[in-house]
């Protein structure tokens, strides 16, 4: 069956990677179908949309399919390129944003993967090596956008950009994983990132938008397999 609606958003309640999508989506003040998908039986539409590799989130446009979280946010951008923008207008300033945005993807969250599926002292180090990992990203964050601070990444104080909805749809979850794996995430090792995500989790379309705690805390029990307290 073909889904007739101008846009349409195939996803998961609990994936951080939607989470971003629908943030954009309501940010721009774009009207969408929700399908939710159960990734342990894929319907055939998603599928069919995403035959590569067949996971959400995937956005149907006018029947036009498009896949990849970062790559939906920058097609959201330009598709409606009505204000709020996502990303800056100068080209240099856009790829500094893009290049934190893949940073924080491939490097601090695998780093994050790792101590949610470690034990003792496995764990300890793998905690360890993602203060130093968010470091990088901290450091570089201030370096390059020195005169801005959180909620401001694009420019307006009163809304989110591009890199606060890739950083914030998942960090902002901090207090359900550090509850979920048993683990304190130390906000002494990387203040100005926390405070960062402690401003946004304050934004009401982040606090809307996010999983509830206690139901995102079940279900990353159950994906790492670790026991309530």
């Amino acid at each position: 069956m073909e889904k007739q609606s101008e846009v349409v958003l195939f996803g998961t309640w609990s994936s951080s990677y939607c989470t971003r999508m629908k943030l954009a989506l309501k940010l721009k003040g774009i009207p969408y179908e929700y399908v939710e998908e159960d990734l342990s039986n894929k319907s055939h539409l998603l599928i069919h949309y995403n035959p590569v590799h067949k996971k959400v989130p995937v956005l149907l446009h006018n029947g036009k399919a498009i896949a990849e979280s970062l790559v939906i946010l920058e097609y959201i951008d330009e598709q409606w390129n009505h204000a709020p923008k996502l990303l800056p207008e100068d080209p240099y300033e856009r790829a500094k944003v893009r290049f934190w945005a893949n940073f924080y993807d491939q490097k601090y969250k695998p780093s994050t993967y790792r101590f949610m599926t470690s034990k003792g002292k496995e764990q300890e180090i793998a905690i360890e090596d993602s203060y130093e990992v968010l470091k990088v990203f901290e450091e570089g964050i201030e370096k390059n956008f020195p005169r801005k601070s959180p909620l401001i990444l694009n420019g307006d104080m009163f809304t989110l950009g591009f890199l606060d909805i890739v950083v914030g749809s998942s960090a902002c979850n901090y207090k359900a994983v550090n509850e979920a794996v048993g683990v304190a995430q130390d906000p002494k090792k990387n203040p100005a990132f926390w405070s960062w995500m402690i401003a946004m989790k304050e934004c009401p379309l982040m606090k809307e938008t996010l999983p509830p705690h206690d139901r995102l805390v079940a279900k990353i029990r159950s994906i790492f397999s670790h026991p309530s307290a």
